[in-house]
């Protein structure tokens, strides 16, 4: 039986792995693949963690690290030894790690460090903005995998243009890696979730504005340190954001978020409705019936084209070139001229095209890994 150690702790990584995660626990496969979910604790606010894995039938994890919040160096060294002892426990076969987080880099850092092949999925993005976590976290989970699994043609070009070539060795190693086009497992996700989100009614998170999303409102998310901790940049956010009042907005804000505003005593205008963070099916409803996106996160950018709704990017740069290419992204940085001039734009749709894959992607992943690791052994 192939063994897998899958490392989550944040929201997008709840999110992917409950694709993959309840695909290895279906009758399909539970009896040819055992997994260890380890959850790093990196998102541990109720709101932000557990909420997750009760609504998106994720199994709850085997192992809960609890290593919470802290600096860049403190959590990251703190998941790392924690999951080297984990993972030394567990002898796992292969260690699956999502995306780019702090647990990201800790699992991908601490499997291959122990000769444990390092499984990424969503391989191969770039921002080219070294100054970004985030960037410095996949380029070095890319370099340390294994197994690559790709969203996108522009994600193994990336990786091309690296010295990572698009192939698929019968017996894979760090140096000769695996690199596979997989689609997106959130598209999977987005599909899967949304038949149940239609039948759900609204959570307690959206119950006192319910009223809001009756009519028409933009949803807005703002969150990336990049904006967060550079004062100038949050300030002409906002200030775009209270400016432009022709629409309500509803803002869930970030625990982190709302603290640094305070701080640096900002607020928004009446017709950006604050809420708490809220659930995946709270969100999707968000998603399903707002007019556009407002965002600085990278899995929300696809979700809003996923459900045919252009979105306004408060970042320099983006890993979804495809959705800007397309016409689906205005990418606006936190610049309040540009901000308020594409939100004088919206609502404006892109081309209608399929830039994710099929809806498949969990399934390919998990095929393909047994395929590896079976010939492997």
């Amino acid at each position: 039986m192939l063994s897998i150690l899958s490392v989550v702790g944040a929201r997008p990584q709840f999110i992917k792995a409950a694709v993959v995660s309840r695909l290895i626990r279906s009758s399909q496969y539970r009896d040819t693949i055992h997994e260890c979910l380890v959850h790093t604790g990196q998102h541990y606010d109720d709101n932000m963690s557990a909420v997750f894995f009760r609504e998106m039938e994720i199994p709850e994890p085997d192992i809960n690290l609890q290593i919470g919040s802290g600096t860049h160096g403190a959590m990251t060294g703190a998941m790392l030894m924690q999951l080297e002892r984990v993972m030394m426990e567990q002898k796992p076969d292969s260690v699956l790690v999502y995306g780019d987080t702090n647990s990201t880099l800790a699992g991908a850092l601490a499997a291959s460090k122990l000769h444990i092949p390092v499984v990424h999925v969503e391989a191969g993005l770039r921002s080219f903005m070294m100054a970004m976590p985030e960037e410095q976290n996949r380029i070095i989970a890319d370099r340390l995998s294994t197994v690559l699994f790709c969203p996108t043609k522009t994600a193994i070009d990336n990786l091309t243009h690296e010295g990572i070539a698009f192939a698929q060795p019968a017996l894979p190693n760090a140096d000769e890696k695996a690199v596979f086009l997989s689609g997106d497992v959130m598209l999977d996700a987005s599909l899967y979730y949304r038949q149940k989100q239609k039948a759900m009614p609204l959570g307690r998170a959206l119950a006192s504005p319910a009223s809001l999303v009756e009519r028409p409102f933009y949803l807005a998310t703002l969150h990336r340190a990049e904006n967060t901790d550079d004062p100038l940049r949050l300030a002409a956010i906002v200030k775009a954001l209270n400016e432009f009042d022709t629409l309500p907005a509803v803002l869930p804000l970030h625990p982190r978020t709302r603290k640094i505003l305070f701080q640096e005593g900002l607020e928004f205008a009446a017709h950006i409705h604050i809420i708490d963070p809220v659930g995946y099916f709270d969100m999707l409803t968000l998603e399903d019936r707002c007019q556009f996106v407002v965002t600085d996160s990278g899995g929300v950018q696809k979700e809003a084209y996923f459900f045919g709704k252009p979105c306004i990017t408060l970042r320099d740069s983006t890993e979804w070139v495809e959705l800007m290419q397309h016409g689906w992204n205005t990418l606006v940085g936190a610049n309040t001229k540009k901000i308020l001039a594409a939100l004088q734009l919206m609502p404006r749709y892109g081309e209608s095209v399929q830039l994710y894959g099929d809806g498949h992607a969990g399934e390919f992943i998990v095929k393909t890994l047994l395929n590896i690791f079976s010939e492997e052994g």
